[in-house]
């Protein structure tokens, strides 16, 4: 049997990993600036977390939700604590995905209604709901086309509210969007969505999965505002790693038996990585490392000549590049041993470990420095 080969994949090997480093099979060393897509919150490797992990795993590593998990109550006292939202309920699942598609199915069910409002450029995952309500036809097969979803520009007020009626379920959104290229919702805008789900009905939900868990310096990119959503989808930095995602749930849905369900969400295993990370997140104080080296990171490339425009907040950054520097990402990766990544057609996109040291933003910037030199050189501007 071979792969489903529907990876474009580099030609590296990674074998082993510690902090913000990857090691390949020849020995080379890179920077990872990239987390596998803000997967990687804590660092790679982290003692703690193996501990967690490995002792799990010696204990129990799996059953059921037919039984009662005490990690599971473990993880969502201490979720709500770290994130400010210690009065939300907490549905645990294994990707973001997942994550988004039941909270769009439980708007669905709390409203009665069919219809979602999306943004263009968003990206919210690939099962049915979350391809749908992604602005991307390429990954959408005909089976996920059935969906009522009404996409409209971001941060376009006039555009949303005319989209809005009595029969929208949801408007979903992403904090900052990611694969789109970073861009952030004004905050009088995300304030207007919820002014507007207010008045007719509807659920709002903030997709979180890329932009939270500290990774802009608050828990939640939307924390930079005053809005509290009905739902929030977690998933990525969740782990570390290890599959897992979540909903957090507004206390006024009230649950049902049965009206959600999952054979692996919230595994023994799965929740002893996400305590771990949580705790490393807390006890390192990584939210403010994320702050401040992000706004270290920001600062300094805003002031880099070459780069065409920089966007995001702490350590979700996309610098966008002129179209004659489209080598540049693999410039970073081959000639100096750097891991970013891209948003499509011209952003490369910057999602290191919440852990980053400044003495690593001062080395990616040297490199990022040269590879801009030597592209100059090669193809130098008109």
């Amino acid at each position: 049997m071979k792969l489903f080969d529907v990876y474009p994949l580099l030609q590296i090997h990674p074998v082993k990993a510690e902090g913000a480093w990857l090691w390949d099979d020849h020995g080379n060393r890179y920077l990872d600036f990239y987390g596998g897509h803000a997967v990687i919150s804590i660092g790679h490797s982290h003692p703690r977390y193996i501990k967690r992990i490995t002792d799990q795993l010696n204990r129990m590593a799996f059953y059921s939700n037919s039984v009662q998990n005490y990690l599971q109550c473990q993880l969502a006292e201490l979720l709500g604590d770290i994130s400010g939202y210690a009065d939300y309920q907490l549905f645990l699942v294994n990707s973001g995905a997942e994550a988004v598609e039941n909270a769009l199915k439980l708007a669905s069910f709390i409203t009665g209604r069919k219809q979602v409002v999306a943004f263009n450029r968003s990206f919210h995952g690939r099962t049915s709901g979350a391809v749908a309500v992604t602005d991307n036809p390429k990954i959408a097969a005909p089976f996920n086309q059935g969906h009522q979803v009404r996409f409209v520009p971001l941060n376009n007020w006039l555009a949303f509210r005319a989209a809005m009626n009595n029969d929208v379920a949801a408007v979903i959104i992403e904090g900052i969007q990611g694969l789109g290229g970073i861009f952030e919702p004004d905050p009088g805008f995300l304030e207007d969505i919820q002014q507007m789900c207010q008045k007719y009905n509807a659920l709002f939900i903030v997709d979180e999965i890329q932009s939270g868990y500290g990774r802009t310096g608050k828990f939640f990119a939307h924390q930079y505002t005053t809005v509290k959503p009905h739902l929030i989808t977690v998933a990525k930095g969740m782990g570390n790693g290890f599959p897992i995602g979540g909903v957090l749930i507004h206390p006024d849905i009230k649950p049902w038996p049965g009206m959600l369900g999952t054979t692996f969400g919230g595994s023994h295993l799965a929740c002893a990585a996400a305590l771990a990370v949580l705790e490393v997140i807390r006890d390192e104080r990584l939210m403010q490392n994320a702050q401040q080296v992000g706004n270290f990171l920001l600062r300094r490339l805003k002031e880099m000549p070459g780069l065409a425009e920089v966007l995001g907040k702490g350590l979700m950054i996309g610098i966008d590049v002129p179209e004659r520097m489209d080598l540049l990402r693999r410039h970073l990766l081959m000639g100096r041993k750097i891991f970013t990544g891209e948003s499509k057609p011209h952003t490369i996109r910057l999602l290191p470990p919440l852990s980053i040291a400044h003495e690593q933003a001062d080395l990616f910037l040297d490199a990022l420095t040269v590879c801009l030199e030597e592209l100059n050189a090669l193809a130098p501007s008109a």
